[in-house]
């Protein structure tokens, strides 16, 4: 196949502002043989650039492309063992929404999951720190307890380490074959090709790897995370800010084997002023946590023995603001202090978490938390997708979901460039799929961005108005229901 295509005018270079050396100068690669030709390469081997892989070779319409993926990490290092043990847990845990299992079904990948450590949840009780205003979101309550149909979905979303689905990916990957990794490897330079006597890359990405090899690209693809070198390639900006706030997770063990029941998991999640509190299943009696605190909170929680950690989050979910304020100045003994004041404190058991008896070694952290957004997804040969092209608040869970999405959109855009007789890269073929994504993600980062602020606010009127909104949605199940099947991807 030629790689001589109709040129088209590519965006406009960024300046000095990549990680990476970004070459502005169009170039040959500096193989003697030149560069080795793909269709579509991907930078970046976490769920969403192995989704879009395994997406392009399970579609009859794309299987024929040649594709190849970098990852600067070796992919078969951190791969989840067949035989690993329930009694321990990743801190990296993410809930899939069924939208996103069920694209994973139609490629193929949900078939090599571990799913003995897959815990799907039925229900999520959301709650106000302030002023104890809940909203409950299960389907039932949604429906107005109306009997279910076979059809009708149950499954809220299902909490998965990220080990699992890279390794349920990568594994279909596999499986599918065709697809050249480079595992290890990283992007020395992205430049611009030029016309030769044998061919014409003067659109086409040049990407020189640290293996010495160096790969033409009809279609770049991005999922080399939020601070993507192939965005700033492209010259795409992305815009945004940091919130402040760092998430800190681990992994605890419960003393219970679960909550609501075998059949009936729910997933607690608590607005303090500080930031969301979430607690949320896992097979056995284990759970995993996201607390989204201060800087200065989040570097306490990490200093603190396990005893006096488990104390606090028990405590979050059981404390007022003001107490959970001056536990976080104590030096030490949170234990007992929480332990004299839950003595004088009416909590309801049954409408909170049960529980954390202890928390895994090694599992507590933290990562800053941001919301970022690229101007635009596609280039001329460039798409992005992922991290890539936005980062978001964890409070609805719903940054892995994006991604996969992205992903499916990606394929779906590319297979119609295919049937279609398309230059898959162009930008005019590539416009679809911005469409699609870039208004859907942005609705979401705006949602998400609007309830972290309006759930910071301490006192004032506007902690009535938010109490009453969130008491009155809970009374309206046909509203529930729609909040829920968008947030559960249009299920």
């Amino acid at each position: 196949m030629s790689p001589r295509l109709p040129l088209g005018t590519h965006r406009a270079l960024a300046a000095g502002i990549s990680r990476i050396r970004i070459v502005q100068r169009r170039c040959a690669s500096n193989s003697a043989t030149g560069p080795e030709i793909y269709d579509v390469v991907c930078v970046g081997g976490g769920p969403a650039g192995l989704s879009l892989l395994a997406g392009l070779r399970a579609s009859n319409l794309t299987r024929g492309l040649r594709v190849a993926l970098i990852e600067g990490q070796d992919l078969y290092k951190n791969r989840l063992p067949k035989d690993a043990s329930l009694d321990t847990f990743s801190n990296r845990c993410s809930s899939l929404t069924p939208a996103s299992v069920k694209n994973l079904q139609e490629i193929g990948a949900w078939d090599h999951v571990n799913a003995a450590r897959v815990q799907p949840y039925q229900e999520m009780q959301v709650w106000d720190g302030v002023s104890d205003a809940r909203i409950s979101f299960d389907w039932d309550s949604a429906r107005g307890m109306s009997p279910r149909k076979p059809t009708q979905p149950t499954t809220i979303a299902y909490m998965i380490e990220n080990v699992n689905t890279i390794t349920t990916l990568l594994s279909r990957v596999e499986e599918l074959g065709g697809v050249d990794i480079f595992s290890a490897t990283k992007v020395d330079s992205i430049d611009l090709g030029k016309e030769t006597e044998h061919a014409d890359f003067s659109s086409w990405p040049i990407l020189s790897l640290s293996n010495g090899k160096s790969l033409a690209a009809r279609l770049l693809v991005g999922a080399d995370g939020a601070n993507s070198p192939v965005r700033t390639f492209a010259g795409i900006q992305s815009r945004g800010f940091d919130y402040n706030r760092h998430g800190v997770v681990a992994t605890l063990k419960l003393s219970g084997p679960g909550w609501g029941g075998a059949d009936h998991k729910i997933a607690y999640q608590r607005f303090l002023p500080s930031g969301p509190l979430a607690m949320l299943p896992l097979p056995g009696n284990m759970a995993t946590l996201v607390w989204s605190t201060t800087p200065e909170r989040a570097a306490k929680l990490k200093t603190l023995a396990p005893n006096d950690f488990v104390a606090m989050v028990n405590a979050g979910f059981r404390l007022s603001p003001t107490d959970l304020e001056y536990l976080h100045t104590v030096p030490s003994g949170q234990e007992d202090e929480v332990q004299w004041r839950e003595k004088h404190t009416s909590t309801n058991e049954r409408a909170i978490p049960v529980r954390a008896v202890d928390v895994q070694q090694g599992t507590v952290a933290s990562f800053p938390l941001r919301m970022r957004h690229a101007d635009t997804y596609t280039g001329e040969r460039v798409a992005l997708v992922g991290d890539a092209a936005h980062t978001i608040h964890p409070l609805a869970g719903q940054g892995l979901n994006q991604g996969q999405g992205d992903a499916a959109a990606l394929v779906r855009t590319i297979s119609h460039a295919v049937q279609t007789g398309q230059d898959i890269g162009s930008t005019i073929a590539l416009e679809s799929y911005n469409e699609e994504r870039y208004a859907e993600n942005n609705a979401m980062l705006g949602v998400c961005d609007k309830l972290h602020r309006l759930y910071s606010i301490e006192s004032g009127p506007l902690v009535g108005l938010r109490s009453i909104g969130l008491r009155a949605v809970d009374a309206m199940g046909p509203l529930k229901g729609f909040l829920m099947g968008r947030a559960a991807g249009g299920a």
